[in-house]
């Protein structure tokens, strides 16, 4: 957001902070990335709207404010190891490695996989590692994380995911057996088991197994 914009980067701000949103460093993430920079075409002028987006594939590009609260609830240190499950347009990618050590995203559809290569690029940001793959199956090679964002619902915790968080790690992720009721929930992984919290109703595309074609 340009500096002739403070306006519309106060309401921004305000607007995260009437959803519960107090954690100063993810609000100054969510000012510092700009949003339209993730959204093509006639959505470029909502960018700033509290409401999410479609992009191409099918997908959408999520509200900020749930952006900002599924940032939160990961309770980032600065040290972390990210896997991101469900890249999109990569916004909450980008709002991640300003809060995160590394940040390895993973999208089923390579169309949206280059694009969000193409913009970590332009925006110098060199903690991002997108790549095409089933998201669902996580990144064993790559594991254990630290933290682990899941951008699409299922039923339940995949367990190869859940296998892939570390000992005292969180994950954060929507569930529900439908698109119309889902529950944001919040995991930690102790030495004898997972943790599971319950934090707000959300709305998000389904995870889906396998990889998407090409569009």
């Amino acid at each position: 957001m340009s500096p002739a914009d403070a306006e519309t980067r106060m309401q921004f701000v305000f607007a995260l902070r009437s959803q519960g949103v107090t954690d100063r460093a993810v609000l100054e993430a969510m000012e510092a990335v700009d949003r339209a920079d993730y959204v093509q075409g006639v959505f470029e002028q909502r960018a700033y709207e509290d409401t999410p987006l479609p992009i191409a594939c099918g997908q959408t590009i999520s509200q900020p404010s749930v952006v900002a609260i599924m940032t939160q609830a990961l309770q980032l240190t600065g040290r972390d190891k990210v896997l991101e499950i469900g890249t999109g347009s990569g916004y909450q990618a980008a709002v991640l490695a300003r809060l995160a050590r590394r940040v390895y995203t993973v999208e089923r559809h390579a169309r949206l996989t280059r694009a969000a290569r193409d913009r970590f690029e332009a925006a110098q940001i060199p903690n991002i590692i997108p790549m095409t793959g089933d998201g669902s199956h996580g990144l064993p090679d790559l594991a254990p994380f630290d933290r682990i964002l899941v951008t699409a619902a299922a039923e339940d915790p995949p367990s190869p995911l859940l296998a892939q968080l570390r000992v005292g790690g969180i994950m954060v992720l929507p569930v529900g057996q439908s698109d119309a009721v889902q529950t944001l929930i919040r995991v930690h992984r102790t030495e004898s088991g997972f943790d599971y919290e319950e934090l707000r109703p959300v709305r998000f595309v389904p995870l889906v197994e396998g990889l998407g074609r090409d569009e």
